[in-house]
């Protein structure tokens, strides 16, 4: 399935596969969600709704009280409405937490969305994941959930966990796999934004160079020029022109003795 087109499908909240954040029979709710144009959803999910037994269990109290004091059915009535009026809210409050429960996996990090009364989002970018682990109680096991544990860089041991969800194992390996894409994707950014410096550099030396060997060249000529600017007279024609003066004197004294 196309990434950029849909979500991927991991297992929902209720045990079956999770669906498109934008598919309106999905059985998470994800209106919450406020994705990046460049975002996808990978897997969605929440608290296995078979965690809810234990506190279920708590109904059948009432049930008992009745069996217990077979002869006294007032005190027992009593009885059975007394823990009926303590054993629903209980169920009902776990049930509610259930199913406000969500957990995202998208490309660019995780979500956690809590609250029955209020909504709390958390998010973490994968970035920031420095570890992810699993655990499964004995019922988990035997149920097929348990929790995803996932700390962060700087933080304080567990930052976020994904509690009672279906396949955990299958989802931390889902994680792990995010993570060391994007920082082999950011080393690779890394390695390109050194390569492009060191061209940049490279370049300037060149630069550098050829202005040094220019100015090497006009101070070389320079210093040629003054060279010969400030030579004194050759010597032969200094005489040369000792030659023409004495030739000439010649010349008048012939013409004077004629």
């Amino acid at each position: 399935m196309n990434e950029s087109t849909a979500a991927s499908r991991g297992s929902g909240a209720d045990g079956s596969e999770g669906q498109p954040i934008d598919d309106s029979s999905s059985g998470v709710g994800l209106e919450w969600l406020s994705l990046a144009d460049d975002e996808s959803v990978l897997w969605a999910g929440g608290p296995d709704r078979r965690t809810v037994l234990p506190a279920a269990s708590s109904l059948v109290l009432p049930a008992l009280a009745l069996v217990a004091v077979p002869f006294e059915p007032v005190a027992a009535l009593v009885a059975a409405v007394l823990l009926a009026l303590v054993t629903l809210p209980i169920v009902g409050w776990v049930l509610l937490q259930v199913r406000n429960t969500d957990y995202v996996v998208t490309t660019s990090g995780l979500y956690e969305k809590r609250g029955v009364l209020s909504r709390d989002v958390k998010r973490i970018d994968f970035e920031k994941v420095q570890n992810t682990a699993y655990n499964q109680s004995a019922l988990g096991t035997w149920l097929g959930y348990g929790d995803v544990e996932v700390s962060s860089a700087g933080g304080a041991g567990v930052e976020m966990r994904f509690r009672s969800i279906s396949n955990p194992h299958e989802i931390q390996q889902l994680i792990s796999s995010r993570v060391t894409a994007v920082r082999a994707s950011d080393r690779r950014n890394e390695g390109d934004t050194a390569g492009s410096s060191d061209e940049v550099l490279e370049e300037i030396l060149a630069e550098l160079r050829a202005i040094r060997t220019h100015l090497e060249d006009d101070a070389t000529a320079s210093t040629t020029h003054g060279s010969l600017a400030n030579r004194p007279p050759d010597a032969g024609e200094g005489k040369g022109d000792e030659a023409g003066i004495t030739f000439e004197r010649e010349s008048a004294d012939t013409d004077l003795t004629e």
